[in-house]
């Protein structure tokens, strides 16, 4: 998918998403996956849909808000070092640049995010 045209819409829940192994330097346990599209661009800002296969992996992020859409994990922050919070359907986050985190995914995670 190269982007949303205007007036049309997808079916967030059953995108059909390319998987790719997760880099092995970014792994902690598992055989995590993950795939993003990218659905629009609005104001410079990334609208897209992004989804993780159970598995532990470390992330240096980036400025996002999403929103969860199906699937469970834990986000745990290493730097700053915050409490850990545990995810689902119809979590809302917000992650600032830079942050370094450990996502520890139980049911394979899909979220909507604007970065």
């Amino acid at each position: 998918m190269s982007g949303l045209p205007a007036g049309s819409g997808v079916d967030a829940f059953a995108l059909p998403l390319a998987h790719g192994a997760l880099p092995a330097s970014e792994v902690v346990t598992g055989a995590p996956t993950a795939a993003s599209v990218a659905l629009s661009s609005l104001g410079g800002v990334e609208v897209g849909i992004w989804e993780m296969t159970p598995g532990t992996a470390s992330d240096v992020e980036a400025d996002e808000v999403f929103v969860v859409l199906s699937g469970r994990a834990t986000i745990s922050f290493v730097s700053p070092p915050l409490p850990s919070l545990d995810i689902g359907p119809g979590s809302v986050v917000r992650l600032a640049e830079g942050m370094q985190t450990v996502w520890t995914v139980t049911e394979t995670l899909r979220k909507v995010y604007a970065a």
